[in-house]
């Protein structure tokens, strides 16, 4: 707005300065080059008129007397002592009317080609007095104005080369001058060409009034200041509105720009001009769609990439802590196979007693180790999906009952009581021989820590759609802290007392990988007088016979 408002205060200063230093110059420039045309022009007709042979004088009377004699014709009715209006109606004053105006039309044609009509013509339209003077005789043969005497002698003095002392000769050619003079007795300035027509005896003096354009100049510049003030305050409101116009969508835009750049994607430019700024806000709109889109996407392959990184550094943890449990849990039966080797190497044993009780550590300690590798090979089957269970429909009561019956002898050696409970045939879906090997470890748990009565019950029982399976054993509980820590490989309670009975701490490991292979839970949780393990299976139904 400001650039605008600018602009126009320059435009209307620079007019001003125009019209205060060359308006004057102009105005005058033009008035020159009228008094040059006339000249030209008469000069032609005068010339035509002495080219036939004629005194220019003698046309000047011919031609004033014809005007008089056809101004006093029309001065009365064209058809004098005719038919009247009475007489003859509407007809005849219709048939008056056109002959007048054939006449004038014919009139003012012979009137324009005279020498009297051309000086009359330029006298009219530009108001210069013309005064003609015979030199051979000293007599003016037209006088157009009223000061057609003084004129006269005025120009008779310039030819003598008086009356020039405020005069500015503007045009000098051979046979007039063009000039500026200030004459005193008629009161202003006037613009004066002066001397002989081309027939080198008709002396002329033509004078044009030059009205004060100095004064001219400083009614302008006021009008224009006037105008250019109302101009100035009119175009100072037309072009704030305007700009607001325009800068509104634009602000709009840009607080719609900052907020993309925080990052807000629900910014939406709501306007639904078809111009410029609409185009370029449904563009901003659809910029802000496609980041919305492509950031979101990148957010989730950030997020994907984080997991990776956070999956592949716990994997790397897992398998640092898997490496020293390895060696941890080795360590102690290579060392003991070790020493027991050196021993018979050494003939520590020379009797049959002492060489066998050698040998039972040894193959003792190497069962563990080969336990435990079977173990680990199985867990990391299930973990990696290289083992998937072979889905079945038997009945797990059935199943635990037969695998009590096997085991009564370690229960025995154990000092255990076991006690089963079922509600009948109990139907599940699932992989037979991974559930008896979960069970296998609950049960193994449950005996290599029991205590106080030394009691074992297994219960199975259908829970909704599925059919849970809980292992309780008395003896001490598992500190709270410890429960979420059972399904990790190689995690101990009682490490020195693991060691005891050749655990391993892989056993609960196992149960957790075939239940999340078989999409199902499993847990632990202390309770009155001792601990109870439980995991579900999906229910089925009886299989038909």
């Amino acid at each position: 707005m400001f650039l605008f408002i600018s602009l126009m205060a320059g435009v209307l200063l620079v007019i001003w300065a125009i019209n205060s230093w060359w308006l004057e110059g102009y105005y005058t420039s033009q008035k020159v080059n009228v008094m040059e045309e006339a000249y030209e022009t008469i000069d032609a007709a005068v010339m035509e008129r002495v080219d036939a042979g004629e005194n220019i004088g003698d046309v000047i009377t011919r031609e004033m007397a014809r005007e008089w004699e056809i101004f006093s014709q029309l001065a009365r009715p064209p058809f004098a002592g005719g038919e009247t209006g009475e007489e003859t109606g509407g007809g005849s004053r219709g048939r008056v009317q056109s002959g007048e105006d054939i006449l004038g039309e014919e009139i003012r044609q012979e009137l324009d080609e005279t020498l009297l009509g051309t000086i009359r013509r330029y006298g009219e339209s530009n108001n210069i007095t013309i005064v003609l003077i015979d030199s051979s005789t000293g007599k003016a043969v037209l006088n157009s104005g009223r000061e057609g005497e003084f004129l006269a002698r005025k120009a008779q003095r310039y030819v003598l080369g008086m009356g020039h002392e405020q005069t500015e000769i503007l045009v000098q050619c051979d046979n007039y001058v063009v000039e500026k003079n200030q004459d005193h007795r008629q009161g202003g300035n006037y613009l004066e060409s002066w001397g002989f027509f081309s027939d080198n005896n008709t002396l002329f003096l033509m004078q044009m009034p030059l009205a004060s354009i100095r004064e001219s100049v400083a009614l302008s510049n006021r009008f224009i200041t006037y105008v250019g003030i109302a101009a100035m305050v009119l175009g100072s409101i037309v072009m704030y509105l305007a700009t607001w116009q325009v800068a509104n969508p634009v602000m709009k835009l840009a607080a719609l720009s900052e907020r993309m750049s925080n990052l807000d994607f629900d910014a939406r430019y709501e306007g639904d001009a078809q111009d410029e700024i609409g185009i370029l806000g449904r563009s901003m709109n659809k910029l802000s769609e496609k980041l919305k889109e492509t950031i979101g996407e990148l957010k989730d392959a950030n997020q994907q990439l984080q997991h990776d990184i956070e999956e592949k550094i716990q994997i790397d943890e897992m398998r640092k802590e898997f490496i020293a449990n390895v060696s941890h849990e080795l360590k102690t039966p290579i060392a003991l196979i070790q020493g027991y080797a050196e021993g018979l190497t050494e003939g520590m044993a020379e009797d049959a007693q002492s060489r066998d009780y050698y040998c039972e550590v040894i193959m003792d300690e190497a069962d563990k180790m080969n336990k435990m590798v079977k173990q680990l090979l199985t867990l990391t089957a299930l973990e990696f999906g290289n083992d998937t269970p072979s889905m079945t429909t038997f009945d797990i009561t059935e199943m635990i009952r037969d695998f009590l019956n096997s085991a009564s002898i370690l229960f025995h050696q154990k000092d255990a009581h076991v006690d089963f409970e079922a509600d009948g045939p109990l139907y599940v879906c699932a992989d037979e021989f991974k559930t008896e090997e979960v069970l296998r470890n609950y049960l193994s748990n449950a005996m290599n820590h029991l205590d106080g009565a030394r009691r074992i019950r297994v219960r199975a029982a259908r829970t909704g759609e599925s059919v849970t399976v809980w292992v309780y054993n008395t003896g001490n509980p598992i500190p709270q802290e410890d429960l979420p820590n059972l399904w990790t490989k190689f995690f101990k309670v009682d490490k020195a007392r693991t060691r005891a009975y050749g655990g391993s701490g892989i056993g609960l490991s196992i149960v957790k990988a075939v239940q999340d292979a078989h999409h199902q839970i499993c847990g632990v949780a202390n309770v009155e007088d001792g601990v109870e393990f439980f995991f579900t299976l999906q229910a089925a139904r009886e299989p038909e016979s």
